[in-house]
């Protein structure tokens, strides 16, 4: 018998995937500046308290994940829309620095709890057996993310403080994300207790067993590498474009990314079913270096800038798919969550410093020696993933 697909859970993430990522993440580099001014920091500073807050919230991940393995992600996803909004506001009310960062990390804490790791396990709760194709149709909802919250921030700061703007966006996640987190909540609770009785087919893993321990630490490696490189840009973006001369077109064409993520998710679920999870990996890893090169190439032309952000945005596309279908195609369903908590603490903790180091890099070299850097660390991803796929047909 074949499972069905968890539409109504896919859509109800995929809402508050966007609102997750748009008010905790992409919000940040518009709003970054406005609040350096308000605290006295400079702006890399600013991007400084963010690596911090994700340094420290990559710590929690590994105990986040065995959580979700404990008590359902939809507990965890419920717990975290309401941490979220408190440490918005708290971040709005803040009387100074320290309390700033504080509340920064009660951010970067809250976006563990309710972004695409406890969503993508809470899709491998309800249905382990088509959790992979599951997890391919929320990222191609949410890939609308940036898409919408990219403008939405800078309408929404042309008018008020970056203070009013993080109370609504805490308001969102009070008013929108936690019903909804509650209401899948039941759904996993529900899946749980017929599993007692009627226990649902586990999906195994590919990778053989006395492979698993090499084969982690390479895909942790390689995706660490990815989101280093991917995180660097994603939160500069803006800002990056318009060094290049771009001017006011930068924020126009950084609107470009999302659509294109969203492409590359809808390209691979019409295309690439019998793709394998690997080889979607070093595709997704391959075209980070490629779109930058293009970048550095063209600027500042408008036209060679959108090339770099459509194939920059399908390489983040389909990386966000892999980081959920990899794991569980090469491990299996048993323990991811715990899995993705191991895998999303090493990750973060790796690219805790692009936001900063690139800041500064920017600053003191330049932006072409900055986006040669980026090139590099994407470049390295390839050659990881590589060597994974050499040890798979070793297995």
């Amino acid at each position: 018998m074949t499972a069905r697909f968890p539409i109504a859970a896919i859509l109800a993430l995929g809402v508050t995937q966007i609102v997750g990522y748009g008010t905790l993440y992409y919000s940040f580099s518009i709003l970054a500046p406005d609040m350096g001014a308000s605290l006295g920091w400079s702006q890399e500073w600013v991007f400084g308290a963010l690596s911090v807050a994700l340094l420290i919230g990559g710590f929690t991940a590994p105990w986040l994940g065995s959580l979700i393995d404990r008590v359902g992600a939809g507990v965890v996803m419920s717990i975290g829309s309401a941490v979220a909004a408190a440490a918005l506001i708290a971040c709005a009310y803040a009387p100074g620095k320290a309390t700033y960062v504080a509340a920064l990390i009660g951010v970067e804490v809250a976006a563990n709890l309710v972004q695409y790791g406890a969503a993508f396990a809470l899709l491998v709760q309800l249905q382990p057996t088509v959790a992979q194709r599951s997890i391919t149709y929320l990222t191609l909802i949410a890939g609308f993310a940036s898409t919408l919250f990219w403008p939405l921030t800078s309408s929404l700061h042309t008018h008020l403080s970056w203070q009013n703007v993080y109370l609504i966006f805490a308001g969102l996640n009070l008013l929108v994300c936690l019903p909804l987190h509650a209401w899948l909540a039941t759904g996993v609770t529900r899946s749980r207790k017929l599993a007692v009785s009627t226990p649902p087919q586990p999906l195994i893993g590919t990778l053989p067993p006395d492979h698993r321990r090499s084969g982690f630490l390479l895909m942790t490696t390689a995706f660490a590498l990815q989101y280093l490189a991917g995180s660097a840009v994603l939160v500069h973006m803006v800002p990056l474009l318009a060094g290049l001369g771009l001017g006011a077109s930068a924020a126009i064409v950084g609107t470009l990314f999302g659509p294109s993520q969203v492409a590359s998710r809808l390209i691979n679920m019409v295309f690439g079913k019998r793709l394998n999870a690997l080889h979607l990996a070093l595709i997704s890893a391959a075209l980070i270096p490629v779109s930058a090169v293009i970048l550095i190439l063209s600027a500042p032309s408008i036209p060679g800038a959108m090339v770099f952000a459509v194939i920059f945005g399908m390489g983040n596309g389909l990386l966000s798919i892999v980081s959920g279908t990899l794991p569980l195609a090469l491990f299996g369903s048993e323990g991811y969550g715990k899995l993705q908590g191991r895998m999303m603490a090493a990750r973060l903790v790796a690219s805790a410093l692009a936001p900063f180091v690139l800041a500064l890099t920017m600053e003191w070299f330049g932006i072409l020696f900055s986006i040669g850097g980026i090139i590099v660390l994407a470049l390295l991803a390839v050659v990881t993933f590589t060597s994974l796929l050499r040890f798979q047909r070793q297995g």
